[in-house]
């Protein structure tokens, strides 16, 4: 058994990047390399791959899932759009949660749109439904703000929130959280790597609940990952298959899509994944891995420990914190692959 205290770490509180990078490819990279731990920036990036490599991103889309309301007997709430059902039912987290019980009526924008708890799940999670005239995804757009993380305290106005909390490459809309390694992308960033002879590739995986669910066993095993649904398209598997080099996942949530695919035998349409990798995991796809740093204890740092050793990474963790690079969401990255591979 592998206990979750093996992946904490000490973090400083002014570490946690509050804002992103003035320009998005400003930030820090550390670089994990066989041959130890290289500091740069991220425009230094392209000369860290060769020709032949593939690089493979998350193309999902944030939408705005947090809705901010009055309940019918007064009192404002607060709910985080899960899952839709179907037209007008959607599984929620609320808060404050007592306030949310079975029957509860809420309301938002001034009665544009309507809500009343139909059931309270054992989880805790809220199954609501809505009711409302004209188009939901429009209504979202009006109604919505951008769901960041709890540990940011962004004093950006909603439309510039939207505008940095997105991946220049953003398509499908379906996700509750950026892939975050991705924010550091911009259109010179891509036309540098294709000089260089790098590919790039997509799949779409839609961030969930179950991303960021928080593990409560002692020990990891005894963790179940919910349910979040991804394809892999028929070019982005041709590239696969004849990638020169390496295979460099660009995020968490490519990595779980790629490896998902592979263990189901890359299948043509959408699929869901529970997949939840701890140390020992055999990756079949994945040769590289850039991510932004994750927090303690979290299913993200054990993936990334997997990936590039339990130890290493945390070395490379503690390197980071003591050269004050910025954590979490809007902060820095980190370039690594298994030991002993190029």
């Amino acid at each position: 058994m592998t206990l979750l205290s093996d992946f904490d770490y000490a973090l400083p509180q002014e570490l946690i990047a509050q804002t992103p990078a003035a320009e998005r490819d400003r930030s820090r990279l550390l670089h994990l390399s066989p041959e130890g731990i290289r500091h740069h920036t991220f425009r230094d990036l392209p000369g860290l791959f060769q020709p032949g490599d593939l690089l493979i991103l998350n193309d999902t889309r944030v939408f705005p899932a947090r809705l901010e309301g009055v309940r019918a007997g007064g009192g404002r709430s607060e709910l985080l759009l899960l899952e839709r059902l179907d037209s007008d039912r959607v599984r929620v987290l609320a808060r404050p949660a007592r306030k949310l019980r079975k029957g509860a009526q809420l309301s938002f924008g001034g009665g544009k749109l309507e809500a009343e708890v139909l059931e309270v799940e054992e989880d805790g999670k809220r199954i609501v439904g809505f009711r409302f005239e004209g188009d939901w995804d429009a209504l979202l757009e009006e109604l919505g703000t951008t769901p960041l993380p709890p540990y940011i305290e962004s004093s950006d106005d909603e439309p510039t929130t939207r505008l940095r909390y997105q991946t220049i490459y953003a398509r499908p809309k379906g996700s509750i959280a950026a892939p975050t390694a991705g924010l550091h992308f911009t259109e010179a960033m891509f036309e540098a790597l294709r000089e260089r002879g790098v590919e790039v590739a997509f799949v779409t995986l839609h961030v969930g609940h179950a991303t960021f669910q928080t593990i409560r066993e002692g020990e990891i095993e005894a963790h179940r990952m919910g349910v979040e649904r991804y394809v892999v398209p028929e070019e982005t598997k041709e590239k696969i298959r004849g990638a020169g080099r390496r295979v460099v996942a660009v995020g968490t949530t490519t990595v779980r899509a790629l490896e998902s695919a592979a263990l189901a035998g890359f299948p043509r349409s959408w699929q869901e994944t529970d997949l939840f990798i701890t140390p020992g995991f055999e990756f079949r796809v994945v040769s590289g891995l850039l991510t932004n740093f994750h927090l303690p204890k979290s299913a993200l740092l054990i993936l990334v420990s997997a990936f590039g050793g339990r130890e290493r990474v945390l070395e490379a963790y503690r390197e980071a914190v003591k050269e004050r690079y910025r954590f979490y969401s809007f902060g820095d990255a980190m370039l690594l692959h298994p030991a002993g591979v190029r």
